[in-house]
């Protein structure tokens, strides 16, 4: 035997290996479509509040606040950075349980 002539043995394993191979593919790619934990949401938070600033910051006095303040943690709110519900149609939409930031004063 030379090195043109196959034996069937060696024809089969370089076949199934070529199946295996890509099978593997095929399975990661479905995989990483299917199964992957952002698979609804890129990493960003922030989609569009003061996309000009390099970063979005607020800052209020306390005597300010009066007797409660809500705030947005979900950077949904149309009344940003004040919350106005939006997270609930978030969590519904992504499975996700985000809430606001309540602040209150404390009773005397």
């Amino acid at each position: 035997m030379g090195f043109g002539a196959q034996s069937p043995v060696r024809v089969e394993w370089v076949v199934a290996v070529s199946v295996a191979a890509g099978a593997a593919a095929v399975g990661y790619l479905a995989y990483k479509k299917l199964y992957r934990k952002d698979r609804c949401c890129s990493g960003m938070v922030n989609l569009h509040i003061q996309k000009d600033n390099p970063k979005v910051v607020h800052a209020f006095d306390m005597e300010d606040l009066g007797d409660k303040a809500v705030y947005c943690r979900c950077w949904k709110s149309k009344k940003f950075p004040l919350c106005d519900g939006s997270h609930t149609k978030h969590n519904d939409e992504t499975g996700d349980n985000v809430g606001p930031l309540i602040i209150k004063k404390k009773d005397a």
